[in-house]
C-alpha cells in the first residue's frame, strides 16, 4: 500500500473563521439534500403505488448490504479524523487511510452529532491516526537451501578417473597387506 501524506486544513480547529468557500459550499451541500429528498420522496410515492417495486427494492438493498458485509474494510485500513463542522462544532469522521484529506472522497459534509445540523459542510481537518493498528507482517518463509549445481561431464569424468585410482591403491595395498600375512 503507498504511502500517503496526510494533509491538514484550517487549524487549530477552534479558532477557524468561516471564508466565503465555506458559505458557498454549506449552501450547495443544502441544495443537494432538498433536491435529493424529493427525488426521494417521489420515489416513496411510485413505491406505495406498486408494491412489487417495493418488494424489489427491499430484495436489492438486502443482497447489497449481505455482499458490503463481505467486503468490510479493515479497522487498520481507515484513518479517523478530526473535522470543524460549518456549525462550528468539532466531530470525528472516518476515511480509507489511502485518501489525503476527509474532503476528498466520500461526503464532505454530515450530520453533526451535537447540534443535528444536517448537512453541515466540513470547513477545517486535521489527521488523528488510524482506527486500528496495523497486523504484524507475516513471517517471512525460510527460502529452502539452493539445490546444488549438476557437475559437469568433465568434472565427472575427474571424478570418475580420481576414484578408480583411488580403487587401485587400495586393492594393491590389501594385496600387500595378504602377502605379509
Amino acid at each position: 500500500m503507498a504511502e500517503v501524506e496526510y494533509e491538514s486544513s484550517g487549524v487549530p480547529l477552534e479558532d477557524y473563521q468561516l471564508t466565503r468557500s465555506d458559505h458557498r459550499k454549506q449552501k450547495q451541500s443544502e441544495a443537494s439534500s432538498k433536491r435529493s429528498e424529493v427525488r426521494a420522496k417521489e420515489a416513496r410515492a411510485r413505491e406505495q403505488a406498486d408494491p412489487e417495486i417495493t418488494r424489489r427494492k427491499h430484495e436489492a438493498f438486502r443482497r447489497a448490504w449481505e455482499l458490503m458485509q463481505k467486503f468490510k474494510t479493515p479497522e487498520h485500513e481507515i484513518m479517523r479524523w478530526r473535522v470543524r463542522l460549518y456549525c462550528g462544532h468539532i466531530a470525528e469522521t472516518r476515511r480509507h487511510r489511502e485518501v489525503a484529506t476527509p474532503t476528498t472522497h466520500g461526503p464532505y459534509s454530515m450530520q453533526c452529532p451535537e447540534c443535528g445540523k444536517d448537512p453541515s459542510v466540513i470547513v477545517a481537518y486535521e489527521p488523528i491516526g488510524l482506527a486500528a493498528e496495523p497486523p504484524p507482517p507475516p513471517p517471512k518463509a525460510v527460502p529452502p537451501p539452493p539445490s546444488p549445481k549438476k557437475p559437469t561431464r568433465a568434472q565427472l569424468e575427474r571424478r570418475l578417473a580420481a576414484l578408480e585410482e583411488e580403487n587401485r591403491r587400495l586393492r594393491s595395498q590389501e594385496a600387500a597387506d595378504d602377502q605379509d600375512l
